[in-house]
């Protein structure tokens, strides 16, 4: 059984540890609190691992090192470059992979499609840090010194998104649904499924080190499509939604520090927002999950 050690015990980090312990590999999940989820191959390790000392112990005989870690959006800017720092410290000294669980916020707003060939452009703060965390890693790599790769995924079908947050639970309940976002603009969807298995892969594929790999992802949707596949695979009544004005989520964001956040991403929504996974899926052979079948099994907190 090989180790691998897991930062983060959020929705990809459970997912992660799940999918490695049900192959027979051991799995350490490290958070804050100790928490994580319970199988007989999963060690749930309470640490800070900001402290490169204690993440660098806990990472020794490693095969991977997964980055799933998810601080709060309005934290970004103060928990993540501590976090990041360790993240390359434990993986320089214990030679594990460095296994990154990114999104699409370092790219910025785009034109067109997101390729492999897409730049990280983004010039906010908070979108352009997780850029540079890449091309930090990148450059200890391209050093030497350290081994990485990084996954990048469109927002979560599951959890964590506009779709999870606002509309799935009204939905559930019959009810209507206010959408701070447009509604008939193209979004890609990324199944966190998608996300373990293709983290899980590259970790130990020498081909897919030194770089990054966009997540398998579905054909795009809009807001509008992809609630009336959920409540079509739920059996639920038709969806009934409302577009909330974009100055209903500004003033929110006077208020509620999730609803401001929404503002520095809402971009992703006012135009379409789509990638092309075609690489990672003809290099390892995987394929995205059937959105129908996403959206049927899943279930809202």
């Amino acid at each position: 059984m090989t180790l691998h050690v897991i930062v983060g015990a959020g929705p990809v980090g459970t997912a992660t540890a799940k999918l490695l312990a049900d192959r027979g590999e051991r799995v350490r999940v490290v958070t804050r609190s100790g928490s994580g989820p319970e199988h007989a191959s999963i060690e749930r390790v309470a640490a800070d691992a900001t402290d490169a000392e204690r993440l660098s112990a806990l990472t020794e005989g490693a095969a991977a090192l997964y980055n799933c870690a998810n601080p709060a959006y309005h934290q970004w800017l103060t928990d993540w470059p501590p976090l990041a720092a360790a993240l390359l410290t434990a993986a320089e000294r214990s030679g594990a992979v460095l296994t990154v669980a990114n999104n699409l916020y370092g790219h910025g707003p785009v034109t067109g499609t997101i390729t492999p060939e897409t730049p990280l452009a983004a010039t906010h703060p908070k979108l352009k840090l997780r850029a540079d965390m890449f091309r930090d890693a990148l450059a200890l790599h391209q050093a030497g010194r350290i081994r990485m790769t990084e996954v990048r995924a469109s927002d979560y079908v599951e959890a964590n998104s506009i779709f999870s947050y606002v509309l799935a639970k009204p939905l559930d309940n019959g009810k209507r649904a206010y959408v701070p976002t447009p509604l008939n603009v193209k979004h890609s969807w990324t199944s966190i499924a998608d996300v373990a298995r293709t983290l899980a892969l590259v970790s130990g594929d020498e081909r897919a080190w030194g770089q990054a790999w966009l997540v398998p992802t579905s054909e795009p949707l809009t807001v509008r499509e992809l609630a009336d596949r959920y409540v079509a695979a739920k059996g639920l009544p038709p969806a009934k939604l409302t577009k909330l004005p974009y100055p209903v989520l500004w003033s929110a964001g006077l208020f509620d520090k999730m609803a401001k956040e929404l503002r520095t991403t809402h971009y992703q929504f006012a135009k379409p927002f789509t990638l092309d996974s075609t690489l990672t899926e003809k290099t390892f052979g995987l394929a995205p999950t059937p959105i129908d079948e996403v959206l049927r099994t899943m279930t809202v907190a």
